[in-house]
C-alpha cells in the first residue's frame, strides 16, 4: 500500500525502562491502540464500542529493531496483510515520527467473533472490502505531532 493509515502517539515516561527505552511489552499495547484507531478510521467506531464488531487476538508476532525513547513520537502504520474466512491479519510498522527507519514491526491475527457467543463468524463483505482498501492517507494524531511547526519536531534521541 502506498500510503497506509498512520497513528501517532508520544512515548510516556511510565512506558519506559530504567534506560528510558520503551519497554518491550508496550509495543503490543501500541498495536492495540493503533488497531482501534485504524478501524475507527474505516468507519467502525460505533460498532467497536457497541460490541457489534468483535474480534479476538489469536496470534501476535513482534520484531524489535531499534529503540524508541521517552518523549519521542511514534508513527505506527497499519494495514491489512491478509484475510481469511473468519480471520484477518493486520501489519504494523513503527517509526520515530519524521524518520524512514522502521524500528519495530508487528503482525497480529484476529478472529471475528459473534458478540455474545464469542464463536467464529465470517467476515462480512463490507468489512472485508474496507480492510482491503484500508484508510490510505488518513491519520490519527494523539501526540499533536502533525500540528507542530517543523522546527519544533525532534527525535530526542
Amino acid at each position: 500500500m502506498s500510503s497506509p493509515f498512520h497513528y501517532y502517539l508520544r512515548v510516556r515516561y511510565g512506558e519506559c525502562d530504567a534506560q528510558k527505552v520503551v519497554f518491550n511489552t508496550r509495543y503490543a499495547e501500541y498495536v492495540d491502540l493503533a488497531t482501534t484507531e485504524f478501524l475507527r478510521a474505516l468507519g467502525y467506531g460505533e460498532e467497536l464500542f457497541s460490541g457489534e464488531l468483535d474480534f479476538q487476538l489469536v496470534k501476535q508476532t513482534l520484531e524489535w529493531r531499534a529503540p524508541a525513547r521517552f518523549d519521542q513520537v511514534l508513527e505506527v502504520s497499519v494495514y491489512a496483510k491478509g484475510l481469511g474466512n473468519t480471520s484477518f491479519t493486520l501489519a504494523a510498522e513503527f517509526r520515530i515520527a519524521g524518520h524512514d527507519r522502521v524500528i519495530a514491526t508487528a503482525e497480529t491475527i484476529y478472529v471475528l467473533v459473534e458478540q455474545h457467543k464469542l464463536t467464529k463468524t465470517p467476515i462480512p463483505p463490507d468489512l472485508r472490502s474496507d480492510l482491503l482498501e484500508g484508510a490510505p492517507g488518513l491519520a490519527t494524531d494523539h501526540a499533536g505531532y502533525l500540528s507542530q511547526p517543523a522546527a519544533v519536531i525532534s527525535d530526542n534521541g
